[in-house]
């Protein structure tokens, strides 16, 4: 029997599609693969994600925009860990993470990376950025 299949799934409120362009910018080895959305007839309003399933940095994820108001949007008790190849690449990603969103830690060595920042971007999805 094949092992089950554990993907990281984010729920937005009207802003998946842009989120998602916003990612796959970011990252080497990213696509959307799949994306559908509302109709007129909803329930969500008409152009926003149903479902969608995209490819970051090689690693699945999918997101929804949800049809429902909720009290609760993400957090950072969980965030995206990315593992950045060098100097350039932390600086540049923090750089598009952190506008427009918050920093939760800046952009420092800490002694457990020589390079770390924990931001929230403007969508408010966490990631965590370290340089090893």
């Amino acid at each position: 029997m094949a092992a089950p299949q554990i993907t990281t799934f984010l729920m937005f409120e009207g802003d998946a599609e842009e989120a998602m362009e916003f990612y796959i910018g970011l990252f080497e080895d990213s696509e959307i693969v799949s994306l559908s959305k509302y109709g007129p007839e909803g329930p969500g309003p008409e152009g926003t994600v149903v479902h969608a399933t995209f490819v970051l940095a090689g690693q699945r994820f999918m997101c929804i925009d949800s049809s429902v108001s909720h009290d609760f949007t993400f957090t950072p008790a969980t965030s995206l860990y990315v593992e950045c190849r060098s100097e350039a690449e932390i600086d540049r990603l923090h750089a598009a993470l952190s506008d427009g969103g918050a920093e939760l830690m800046p952009l420092d060595s800490y002694g457990f990376s020589t390079k770390f920042a924990w931001v929230n971007d403007r969508f408010g999805v966490s990631w965590q950025l370290t340089l090893p």
